[in-house]
């Protein structure tokens, strides 16, 4: 009788590899964050087991105000007790990876094709959940910088899977404390030499990381600068990434770009949007209207969700990776991936599903 049950959820499961996500909109009581009554709430109504976890949330009430050197303390403890609830929640064998930012982009539950909302102000939250799927890994990694080395061991990149991996096509990059001597440095140290045209890079620059678990570890926040990030390999994966500059600043040019992210040609089925940007981007930098980014590539992507961040900086540059082809280096001319007052979009399809 087990083993017809072990085999009937495996088949089951095995049925059930599209990505899902819990979000949270809502401001609520102030004994815990919304999304950890979010996840609490709906992670049993989610018909998926999650492998890896990506949540983000926004750094001010993650973390609590903090106004005084007694108030920091009480900060970082509240920061940890939080990423500690939301942890508790998931599967033990679950790979997570937690950032708090200045602002949200998050597409409400319910389906796809739900408006996604850019929350640059307020209490909110997501979790997206990857289940197992076939052809395709997912692995969280962290570098940390040295303040006794100035020069970055890259033999780390192999080590964390991403060099010798011919099957590496996703690295989404995440900086913390940029604002630490040296952090900019590093971060070059970092993306300069994954920087080849057969991977796509996004990510941005966050407040912190609050978790980050895997097989091999569990590694804590702390006072030094460094990069967490999660990669996606498998041959099946295909994505694409634009970059819009300081100069797209009304709602025509910021079609424009969605139109060239489009003319990728990436499956949309079981595909995930994700949206980096500068905190100074935003209603601040249309003036006219709000949401005007997500609205845009709602436009173009009326079924693909789409998660992000603002944050204080950003990582990216217009690249196509599929399976059609191979982009070779044709000179030594490196795209520029670390900007600042700009907003990268990212699509990342995960294969077809079962």
């Amino acid at each position: 009788v087990c083993r017809l049950w072990r085999e009937c959820a495996r088949r089951i499961l095995r049925a059930r590899q599209r990505v899902a996500w819990v979000s949270a909109l809502e401001p609520g009581p102030a004994d815990s964050h919304a999304l950890v009554r979010a996840l609490a709430r709906e992670l049993e109504k989610v018909h998926v087991l999650p492998q890896t976890v990506l949540y983000i949330a926004d750094a001010e009430t993650f973390s609590g105000h903090e106004e005084s050197h007694e108030q920091k303390k009480a900060r970082k403890r509240n920061s940890k007790e939080t990423a500690v609830a939301l942890e508790k929640l998931l599967p033990k064998r679950c790979q997570v990876l937690g950032l708090v930012t200045p602002g949200i982009v998050v597409t409400p539950m319910g389906s796809s094709s739900n408006q996604p909302q850019e929350i640059e102000e307020g209490e909110a939250g997501f979790a997206l959940l990857f289940p197992k799927i076939d052809g395709v890994k997912i692995h969280t990694f962290h570098f940390s910088k040295d303040v006794k080395n100035r020069v970055f061991d890259e033999s780390k990149f192999a080590e964390a899977g991403l060099k010798n991996n011919p099957d590496l096509r996703v690295v989404l990059l995440f900086g913390y404390n940029s604002w630490k001597s040296g952090a900019t440095r590093f971060l070059h140290q970092i993306v300069n030499p994954l920087n080849e045209k057969s991977i796509i890079l996004a990510g941005g620059q966050v407040e912190s990381f609050t978790s980050l678990t895997s097989e091999n570890n569990n590694a804590q926040p702390g006072d030094a600068c460094g990069v967490v990030g999660l990669a996606f390999s498998g041959p099946q994966i295909q994505s694409a990434t634009v970059l819009l500059d300081q100069d797209v600043a009304d709602e025509r040019a910021a079609e424009a770009a969605m139109q060239r992210l489009k003319a990728a040609n990436i499956p949309e089925r079981n595909t995930i949007g994700f949206m980096f940007a500068c905190v100074g981007r935003g209603y601040r930098h249309y003036k006219t209207k709000r949401n005007m980014e997500a609205d845009a590539f709602r436009k173009f992507f009326p079924n693909v969700p789409l998660f992000g961040f603002f944050g204080h900086g950003e990582i990216g540059c217009d690249r196509i990776v599929t399976g059609n082809f191979v982009l070779r280096e044709c000179n030594d001319i490196k795209d520029d991936l670390l900007h600042g007052y700009t907003t990268v979009m990212t699509l990342i399809h995960l294969g077809s599903t079962k």
